[in-house]
């Protein structure tokens, strides 16, 4: 009998504590997060094609394509969420200079396959865009709670850790730059000498 007394007790005090409510919250997450997934996945499976196209007409940019392939085999590896989000930060920032290049090639703007390809990308990261806001909704409303008082005083005892966001990288919010020095770029044409500023008419002579 004081065994039944002592499990009803238990479930009324976890049930009290909000337990039940901070389970719902990281479920929430979780579920938030595999949206977020699926969307990465998406990206990382038109990277290798759009990087084949653009090393058509830029294969000498080595330190760009180094840079993607070095990010999306982090992404790939990565087995903590920390880990992916970390990853896809760094991986925001190398496809954008990635995508950058393009302006100093006009034969690849041009492209056909180079322009659908971006788009597609351009719409994979507006979805990312969109679940990671999602997911950060979820995490913000979860660390709210479990460090509102009292549950901040038990939350972590019971296994209730507070979650990473999913911040858009400096990269993502900003257009890209990247340098390429004075160079014109290959088929352009170089653009006109600026005209000479005409010079100024001789003084009359003095009587």
């Amino acid at each position: 009998m004081r065994t039944v007394t002592a499990a009803i007790l238990f479930a009324v005090g976890i049930t009290g504590c909000g337990y039940n409510e901070m389970v719902s919250m990281r479920e929430q997450i979780e579920s938030a997060w595999s949206q977020v997934e699926n969307q990465l996945q998406r990206r990382n499976d038109l990277i290798p094609n759009l990087v084949s196209v653009t090393k058509g007409y830029a294969e000498h940019e080595r330190a760009i394509f180094d840079a993607v392939a070095d990010a999306r085999a982090r992404m790939l590896s990565a087995t903590t969420r920390d880990e992916k989000i970390d990853a896809s930060q760094q991986l925001t920032g190398a496809l954008g200079r990635l995508l950058a290049i393009s302006e100093r090639y006009p034969n690849l703007k041009a492209d056909q396959q180079f322009a659908r390809l971006s788009d597609e990308l351009a719409g994979t990261e507006n979805r990312i865009a969109v679940e990671r806001m999602r997911y950060n909704d979820a995490v913000r409303a979860y660390n709210s709670y479990i460090k509102s008082i009292p549950r901040v005083i038990y939350a972590r005892a019971m296994g209730f850790e507070p979650q990473k966001y999913f911040e858009a990288p400096a990269e993502a919010r900003t257009v890209p730059k990247v340098d390429f020095g004075n160079a014109p770029a290959p088929g352009a044409t170089p653009p006109p000498p600026a005209p000479a500023a005409p010079s100024a008419p001789a003084a009359p002579a003095k009587p």
